[in-house]
């Protein structure tokens, strides 16, 4: 991670399960300037039941019922396939990354030297995977879609303990002695960023609340970023102005094609100009000095004014603020220094609108 905007294009499972669909998404990522393009490990049947259903907009999406399980499975990685993506992630020059949703594929992904491990929201409250992740002792990248602070400060124990100790904790007490310590702290700072976010795709504007970052940094004092699912680019640009350090957004190479999250996704050229937004919101944001730019120099004297003679006045004459008129150009004696004029003898003659000197 570097002090700019760690911006993920988010491939997800928009590859439908093919690879060569994969390759052509890490392209228009690289193409767009992401930083990184991120996929999704999983063995369906250790992520879902054979009974556990679809969300509603899954099923909107696909315009199909059926179970999650069949589904997962028709959008698996083989676990070879991500060595082939992270060769041509490396020929692209963009960083590979992956979700793990099991503990097989976390052990798989941990060994692929990715920028961050990424917990998703919906893993939030599953402690064996937090401490599996913690325990990598990686970067750590936390979803926080669908939680409270409460849901936060928990899973933090749990990565705060995982980060300092192997094994397994003996109890709820342990973990928050861990969390509260200074070590613990220190640890998540360490390693942790925060990302808020609203599990919906799309994500309607009004559930955004994007104030909560805020919240969640002010709460944890961690770095803070933003997974989108919102429609458009805007969301995403309002959320680095308010600070986001990692920016992650989903993304496909059409959203016409058959899948649970294309609908809810940018398209390559929408992609590249949230990108190239975003840097340039990074340079307006400067440094929080308030200080003239250089670019400004040159028009302080054209659009600043000067203390001119408001009519002829004779060398030795007794100044009042009649006299005195403020115009530009300002180069000459500042009005701000006006009522020091004011009593005082000119110290010589000065024509109408001539610039006053003291």
């Amino acid at each position: 991670m570097t002090d700019r905007t760690f911006i993920i294009a988010e491939a997800g499972v928009n590859h439908n399960g093919s690879l060569d669909m994969a390759r052509r998404l890490v392209d228009a990522a690289a193409e767009a300037g992401a930083d990184a393009v991120k996929f999704q490990t999983f063995k369906a049947e250790l992520l879902a039941t054979a009974q556990a259903g679809k969300a509603s907009y899954q099923i909107s999406n696909t315009k199909e019922g059926g179970s999650q399980l069949a589904m997962l499975r028709a959008l698996e990685l083989k676990l070879e396939d991500h060595h082939a993506l992270i060769e041509h992630c490396q020929a692209r020059g963009i960083r590979f990354m992956s979700t793990a949703f099991d503990a097989t594929s976390l052990t798989f992904l941990g060994g692929l030297g990715m920028p961050a491990i990424k917990i998703p929201s919906g893993d939030i409250t599953c402690a064996p995977l937090l401490l599996q992740a913690a325990q990598l002792r990686q970067r750590l990248l936390v979803s926080s879609g669908m939680s409270t602070l409460t849901d936060l400060e928990r899973a933090l124990g749990v990565l705060a303990w995982g980060l300092q100790h192997d094994g397994q904790p003996s109890s709820q007490n342990e973990i928050d002695a861990c969390y509260f310590s200074a070590e613990g702290q220190e640890a998540l700072r360490s390693h942790v960023t925060l990302l808020h976010c609203v599990t919906q795709y799309p994500a309607p504007p009004e559930a955004v609340n994007l104030r909560a970052m805020d919240s969640m940094a002010q709460a944890f004092g961690l770095p803070v970023g933003y997974s989108d699912h919102t429609l458009g680019i805007e969301v995403s640009i309002a959320a680095v102005a308010r600070g986001a350090t990692v920016i992650e957004k989903h993304f496909t190479l059409d959203r016409s094609l058959p899948g649970p999250d294309h609908l809810a996704s940018l398209e390559p050229g929408e992609l590249r100009s949230m990108v190239g937004a975003i840097r340039h919101v990074e340079t307006a944001l400067g440094s929080a000095r308030k200080l003239p730019a250089s670019a400004e120099q040159p028009n302080r004297a054209i659009g600043r004014r000067s203390i001119v003679a408001s009519r002829p006045i004779a060398a030795g004459e007794t100044l009042t603020l009649a006299m005195l008129d403020c115009k530009r150009p300002g180069n000459g004696m500042t009005p701000m220094d006006i009522w020091s004029l004011v009593g005082r003898p000119a110290a010589r003659d000065f024509a109408a609108d001539e610039q006053i000197e003291p």
